[in-house]
């Protein structure tokens, strides 16, 4: 399967800069598998779309300001750092600017005082280097006091400070994450709250969504392809909810990507989700036997990119890139802050 087939034409002026001015006022494509038939909603109205048994699972890892500005020790020269993913304890794998200057053996400094101090210790893969820091108190406070949130690379301005609400889902708890999982962003409080009164279950779990999520595939073959690794957890509660769902007939809608790779790859092989915590690489691609998922709520995702396979997996190729063409002449809005489709 080549990755080429998974291309498609979208004009610059399409890709979302800012978030809709409501979270719920955000366009809907509705996406019916069964039929082929599109509708053009509004996300507000989604709820009409699911029966009270069904189960929203979310996603509920929470984006760190994980961008930050420093300076080396030794020379005064600037670096920037974006923090990939925790490895254990204050230890990080972390993008570096300029890769050229920084070395093992560098400290960097953080904050106006140098609150923040992190020390190389070694070359990451793909030119990432391995941080341990140091500092006194909490690690997240530093973060929130002297960090930026990292927006996507397509969002071509500096973050301001809507961005460290409105780049958060309403219902993130636990930090982690260096992207939003962006399905999330259309749900507002109160849309939650009418779910739960029509007799919609909600379960949390969590991913914390990696720095893989924005590098492109490199290769012509898509099984060439190889995922870089997240971290998840499953709680008891979780798990219970939705397989109690699934046993009762209901549905299992997916808020996205992340939670959608959660779950089949906690989901064993009886089709039984495991609680738990784990880290997971799974590539999930045309061909692919979806062992929990049933429906998707997502973003409109970039051309060649592991996610647009993923929901060209839960319908096909040809079927999704038609929605896709529609979606660019009717004027949809693109990629982390815009619009959302239903696959049903």
């Amino acid at each position: 399967m080549n990755v080429s087939d998974f291309n498609y034409k979208l004009p610059e002026e399409l890709i979302a800069q800012r978030p809709a001015e409501k979270r719920d006022a955000s366009r809907l494509l509705v996406i019916h598998r069964d039929t082929g038939a599109l509708e053009h909603k509004t996300f507000h109205d989604i709820l009409s779309y699911f029966q009270p048994g069904d189960c929203l699972v979310l996603n509920d890892s929470k984006v760190i300001p994980a961008r930050l500005f420093g300076i080396k020790k030794d020379t005064g020269a600037r670096v920037e750092f974006l923090l990939s993913r925790r490895l254990q304890g204050d230890t990080w794998e972390t993008l570096v600017r300029p890769g050229r200057r920084v070395h093992p053996g560098d400290r960097i400094l953080f904050g106006e005082h140098g609150e923040l101090e992190a020390i190389v210790t070694e070359r990451g893969e793909e030119g990432t280097r391995i941080v341990e820091f140091h500092y006194a108190g909490n690690f997240m406070d530093h973060l929130e006091a002297i960090g930026k949130i990292p927006l996507p690379p397509y969002i071509a301005r500096e973050t301001t400070p809507e961005d460290k609400v409105r780049y958060q889902t309403v219902y993130c708890q636990t930090e982690g994450s260096v992207a939003a999982p962006t399905a999330g962003l259309h749900f507002t409080p109160e849309l939650l709250e009418q779910a739960r009164a029509k007799g919609i279950r909600i379960a949390n779990l969590t991913l914390h969504v990696g720095l893989g999520t924005f590098r492109p595939v490199k290769c012509d073959q898509v099984e060439a392809h190889v995922m870089h690794f997240e971290d998840y957890a499953v709680s008891r509660e979780a798990a219970d909810l939705v397989n109690e769902t699934k046993a009762a007939g209901g549905r299992i809608i997916s808020v996205g990507t992340t939670a959608c790779r959660t779950m089949e790859s906690a989901t064993d092989e009886n089709g039984v989700l495991q609680p738990g915590e784990g880290s997971t690489g799974i590539f999930i691609y045309p061909g692919y036997r979806f062992k929990m998922v049933d429906s998707m709520i997502t973003n409109f995702h970039l051309p060649k990119s592991t996610l647009l396979m993923l929901v060209s997996a839960l319908y096909d190729r040809e079927n999704m890139l038609r929605a896709y063409e529609v979606a660019v002449k009717e004027r949809y809005r693109f990629f982390s802050y815009g619009d959302a489709t239903l696959i049903l």
